[in-house]
């Protein structure tokens, strides 16, 4: 875990020049970017992000930047077998076979988020990334041990202070709809820091950019009588347009709200 942080700050401590090769503000499989959220949010992240889609149809090894490239890979591989153990609790806490979020494709696709945010020298003016829930079914989190994230909890803001070893595990906005409010999605924050820079690498599962007609909705099994769907059905893609029109600060499910 450490090999994979270390590769995400050699990333984004390259020249400028050679990360701008990366640069682009569109939907591209790899992309680089300050700010992704600076038009729609009302204040600005102090932040860098590298995105690299995983799966489940990853560009050849050669369009990932070759300072992160090898471990990017690697890391993806575990990843993704962790994430399948995830699923296998998740549908059995739900009362569901190990295997049903699996075969309705919530372990389908991932992307990697690395995210490098630098000492800020006044970081009670702004955040490291402004408050938001994730839009997929479930996030793993690999941070470093600077520190900075914080979760809503009773209206309160609650640190998660680092644990070497430990990844965390978010639930996400696709995860709480199908499972009809069973999961939560959970909204969080990163605080900007005078120390840094902070490394983490943030894994989503989901499959974004892959154009699909398949709908998602609360899964059938959990509904009845007393327990009638709390959301429409929606495709992947109709949700994000959701989520992007709010800029991730408002809950984007609740356009989706029977």
């Amino acid at each position: 875990m450490r090999e994979v942080l270390e590769g995400v700050r050699r990333f984004h401590e390259q020249p400028r020049e050679v990360k701008m090769n990366y640069y682009s503000r569109e939907t591209e499989i790899v992309r680089y970017y300050t700010n992704y959220d600076l038009h729609q949010s009302k204040g600005a992240s102090w932040r860098d992000t590298l995105i690299c889609v995983m799966a489940p149809n990853p560009p050849p090894p050669k369009r990932y930047p070759s300072a992160c490239r090898e471990i990017l890979v690697e890391y993806s591989k575990h990843v993704q077998s962790i994430g399948e153990v995830i699923f296998e609790l998740l549908s059995e806490a739900l009362g569901l076979d190990p295997d049903h979020l699996k075969d309705i494709g919530c372990l389908e696709g991932h992307t990697f988020g690395c995210q490098y945010y630098p000492p800020c020298p006044e970081p009670e003016r702004t955040l490291g990334h402004v408050r938001h829930r994730d839009p997929d079914f479930l996030t793993i989190l690999l941070q470093d041990q600077i520190g900075g994230l914080q979760v809503l909890h009773q209206d309160h803001w609650i640190d998660v202070p680092p644990l070497e070893g430990a990844l965390i595990i978010n639930i996400g906005d696709l995860l709480q709809l199908i499972s009809n409010d069973k999961f939560r999605s959970v909204e969080h924050r990163v605080l900007a820091k005078s120390v840094g820079p902070r490394i983490s690498l943030a894994c989503l599962f989901s499959t974004h950019l892959e154009p699909s007609n398949r709908v998602y909705g609360p899964l059938k099994q959990l509904l009845s009588p007393q327990n009638p769907p709390l959301y429409e059905e929606t495709t992947i893609l109709n949700y994000l347009n959701s989520y992007k029109s709010v800029g991730g600060l408002e809950n984007a499910l609740s356009f989706h709200k029977l």
